[in-house]
């Protein structure tokens, strides 16, 4: 690592001959599969990165040059040559270094990027930005071929395309791997693009383009590619200066490329072809794998983990599989989260009605839509965090029809050392104020399955949200039941009828019944957000002095406000505590620490209760002599 010692910012990057940077390349590669392979993160999209980095910070001023990268988890050997080599040990952890760009954590990370799809309307952004205030400085995109299916990808190109006074670079990163296996007409189309003769001579182009004048570089591209049919690529259609396909692991290639596409005015479009998994064959050989492994010995790779409990992605897997056989109008939609939704098995035992739809949550969503008014029954798989993509669409294309279409919602809460970009903090907040919708919030696995068969049969728009990883190991019944509808459940009694009562919504019924044993309260659980038991809620009111609401979501908006509506709406006046998250972006970090700060462990919720309502839980005596004074 001697070289990669001396380099704590570009700046010492720029200074190294370009004989250093192939070893350079090496050293970082190495650090990268040491340090992922210590805390956990993201591997093989990085590791594919690696030359990729070093060229763009050698080739241009950063930060002065703004860089933004999409999305954010192949940022690694950014960060490691941005300053942050000596932190990586702290990667994704509390207190510790963000798995993706941050503007707070460097003036290196330009534009905070986690979700897909973002970078070129923020880099037209700075470039024209840079324009108005005659800043001569250039914008960089960095975007993978997977975000490239997203429209909002398309919508900064067609608005670029106009301004040919601009300095900015959008580089593809085509690795043709996405998190899941990419799909679609454009997949096909950069497959064209780098097949046969057309590939064969474009590669090339990197080591040749621009030092001479363009009339030789014209003439060298027109001998190559005769017969091609291909007149124009798409790119170039939107008013881009195409470049490529070129090999992004030659740094021969990359780097005069880079400097002198630098030298051109206007939109300049920059293919470069990568390996996720480069330089480690175990990643290599299986991508999807090595994408996000946790803490793992690089000489075995990663080991199969011991059976543990069921995780609630199982569950929802499972159920997708059986549901599937059980009614043929079943269809399963993600937007390009395959593995990560569980609907691996679903693909294999019922492709044709398997749809990924690629990064494109909005089309997700109406492409539900559509499939649901010829009376299909569509269950769309995927995370909180993804569905805010999709919400015109929801409330526009789905609930407004009152269409028929079940989303299940992974990764609903805190998401632990995603942090608060993937955090699922708002789903109960968002969909709970639109028409129609029903909300439900599953406290176990077996509760999840139940959930999520009750919302494939309600004809109507139905959401079921359920945590990431594993659940409070409950058995799980074979049998598809539903639930009642809008019905929840009384599952502690506290012996003091004058007590507290606490109202728990989905994962934290199992804190909140921890925490009443302490107190002696009730417990309910809820089940539903909407509709919420207002039956239930009044029954509590009536026999207890206070009522606690409990919801790992935001407080504003939540659960907690349903239940403080009904309240109103009756007409009775109660002592009400919400707990749930605070106001705040939650950081990364370990799931249980980060609950346990927000006060939504048992102890937590424990110390709340009694900090508020000490005199309500202090003996019925001692109640009784306080009142008489």
């Amino acid at each position: 690592m001697n070289l990669l010692k001396q380099i704590n910012s570009p700046a010492d990057l720029r200074q190294l001959t370009r004989g250093q940077l192939k070893p350079l390349a090496n050293e970082l590669r190495q650090f990268v599969l040491d340090s992922v392979s210590r805390t956990g993160g993201h591997l093989s999209s990085n590791l594919g990165t690696v030359e990729l980095t070093i060229a763009l910070h050698y080739a241009f001023n950063t930060p002065e040059d703004r860089l933004i990268w999409d999305v954010g988890h192949q940022t690694y050997p950014h960060k490691i040559l941005t300053g942050r080599r000596d932190r990586m040990h702290t990667l994704r952890q509390l207190g510790g270094i963000s798995g993706f760009p941050r503007r707070d954590e460097s003036i290196y990370d330009t534009f905070g990027t986690a979700h897909s799809s973002t970078s070129i309307s923020a880099a037209l952004g700075m470039a024209l930005a840079a324009r108005t205030k005659c800043e001569d400085r250039h914008a960089i995109a960095v975007i993978g071929d997977g975000a490239m299916t997203a429209g909002m990808v398309f919508e900064a190109m067609n608005n670029a395309g106009i301004y040919d006074d601009i300095n900015l670079l959008v580089v593809l990163n085509d690795n043709d791997m996405s998190i899941s296996p990419p799909v679609g007409a454009l997949n096909r189309y950069l497959a064209r693009l780098m097949s046969g003769r057309f590939y064969a001579a474009a590669r090339q182009v990197g080591k040749t383009v621009l030092p001479g004048p363009m009339l030789e570089l014209a003439k060298r591209f027109e001998e190559h590619a005769k017969g091609m049919i291909m007149p124009a690529t798409m790119f170039e259609e939107f008013g881009f200066n195409y470049i490529g396909p070129i090999d992004g692991h030659d740094l021969d290639a990359l780097i005069p490329t880079l400097q002198n596409l630098k030298k051109l005015k206007g939109p300049q479009f920059l293919h470069v072809v990568t390996k996720k998994g480069q330089g480690y064959k175990l990643a290599e050989a299986d991508p999807v794998l090595y994408h996000g492994p946790g803490k793992f010995n690089p000489a075995e790779g990663i080991q199969p983990a011991a059976a543990g409990k069921l995780t609630y992605t199982k569950v929802f897997g499972d159920w997708l599989c059986d549901m599937a056989a059980a009614d043929q109008r079943l269809v399963g939609i993600t937007p390009a989260m395959r593995e990560g939704s569980g609907m691996v098995r679903f693909e294999q035992l019922f492709p044709k009605r398997y749809y990924d739809v690629g990064i494109a949550e909005q089309h997700a969503v109406t492409f539900a839509a559509g499939m649901a008014c010829e009376g299909m029954k569509p269950v769309v798989a995927i995370y909180s965090t993804f569905l805010q993509r999709g919400y015109d669409q929801l409330i526009h294309d789905v609930a407004l029809q009152n269409l028929d279409v079940t989303f299940a919602l992974d990764r609903a809460g805190l998401v632990g050392a995603d942090g608060a970009t993937h955090a699922g903090n708002y789903d109960l907040a968002f969909l709970r104020c639109i028409p129609n919708m029903v909300v439900m919030a599953a406290s176990d696995e077996n509760e999840c399955r139940q959930m999520l068969t009750t919302a494939f049969q309600y004809n109507g728009p139905a959401a079921v949200r359920y945590p990431r990883g594993a659940g409070i190991g409950a058995a799980v019944a074979p049998a598809l039941s539903p639930i009642p509808l809008g019905k929840g459940e009384l599952k502690r009694a506290g012996k003091d009828n004058a007590g507290i009562a606490i109202l728990a919504f989905g994962s934290m019924v199992a804190p909140s019944l921890q925490a009443a044993e302490a107190l002696d309260a009730s417990v309910a659980n809820m089940r539903f957000v909407k509709p919420l038991d207002v039956e239930l809620v009044l029954q509590l009111a009536a026999s207890h002095a206070a009522l606690v609401t409990v919801e790992e979501g935001a407080i504003m908006g939540g659960a907690g406000a349903a239940v403080a509506e009904a309240l109103a709406a009756a007409g009775i006046v109660k002592p009400l505590l919400m707990l749930g998250l605070p106001d705040r972006f939650i950081d990364h970090g370990d799931t249980v620490q980060l609950l346990a700060l927000c006060g939504l462990d048992a102890d937590g919720i424990q110390a709340s209760i009694q900090r508020r309502f000490e005199d309500i839980l202090k003996p019925a005596p001692q109640r009784q002599a306080i009142a008489t004074e």
